[in-house]
């Protein structure tokens, strides 16, 4: 037994990596990263891309600048940028588009940049298409940070 709370509390705040991966349909997102500052700035670089940690976590984050973490996101937290939700913390990032799945309402899009395969869950207006570069943002309101050693949550 990893974490006892109600099912939202484990989607949205899971304790460790294992819970993080297990709640969810696609599985949340994971990269090898490290923690970076620059002028003043916190960002999760992954290699392929480098993303800005909200300011409101850069205090609970701070223990961990120029260590291995793993960062988390969730794929309903990766956008199409025109269709991404208002006032978001979003961060740019670049993938190639390897696969599409329309389901509907909402599109299952597989992606690869360099090193790491992840999905996003983008609106349907985007219309992405196999073969192209997709320009994305990630909610960073919504991110993970996991100890890379412990797996435990970073908070």
């Amino acid at each position: 037994l990893m974490q006892i709370d109600t099912p939202r509390a484990l989607y949205e705040h899971p304790d460790n990596i294992f819970v993080a991966g297990f709640i969810g349909s696609p599985s949340m997102n994971f990269f090898d990263a490290t923690l970076v500052k620059e002028e003043g700035n916190l960002f999760v670089d992954v290699g392929d891309f480098r993303l800005p940690v909200p300011a409101d976590r850069m205090a609970a984050y701070s223990g961990y600048i120029g260590q291995k973490v793993v960062f988390g996101i969730r794929p309903e937290n990766i956008h199409s940028p025109q269709f991404a939700p208002p006032n978001i913390n979003a961060a740019p990032l670049q993938a190639n588009i390897e696969v599409v799945e329309l389901l509907g309402h909402e599109l299952h899009v597989y992606l690869s940049s360099g090193t790491h395969d992840f999905v996003a869950i983008i609106d349907v207006r985007a219309q992405p298409s196999v073969g192209s570069k997709a320009a994305l943002v990630a909610n960073m309101d919504n991110m993970h940070l996991f100890d890379k050693n412990t797996e435990q949550a970073i908070r």
